[in-house]
């Protein structure tokens, strides 16, 4: 049988003991990225070996790119206080701050946009009523 050339096939493969390798991976920031907020989801290098999945400390990143970061942490951070709060309002502002959408729509058409989504999500979302 042939493998797969699925990044998991690859992980699984380092975890299992085979072939220890360097892979980017999404993970919790705890002090990897020194200049964006604990907590937040970073993808760094990490080292796949049969401990499992071993980021590496970053440090800093330049000021432009960790600037970029920081703003679409800053809006995921407002989609989940619009979710744990229960609040449209807050699902708005989130929407009309993320920058593609506020480039492609105006406030009317993203208020829109949302109130069509939650009317198509309605039964997964009844507490936004």
């Amino acid at each position: 049988m042939d493998r797969s050339n699925e990044f998991a096939i690859q992980i699984i493969d380092s975890i299992e003991g085979k072939n220890p390798r360097r892979v980017y991976a999404n993970v919790k920031n705890n002090g990897l990225i020194t200049n964006l907020p604990n907590g937040c989801c970073v993808e760094v290098p990490c080292l796949v070996d049969q401990g499992g999945l071993n980021p590496f400390y970053v440090g800093d990143l330049p000021e432009a790119p960790a600037a970029l970061c920081r703003n679409a942490v800053n809006l995921q951070e407002l989609a989940v206080l619009a979710s744990t709060q229960k609040k449209r309002k807050l699902v708005y502002q989130a929407l009309a701050l993320d920058p593609l959408t506020a480039t492609v729509l105006t406030l009317d058409e993203i208020w829109k946009m949302a109130d069509e989504m939650f009317e198509v999500e309605k039964r997964w979302l009844p507490s936004f009523g």
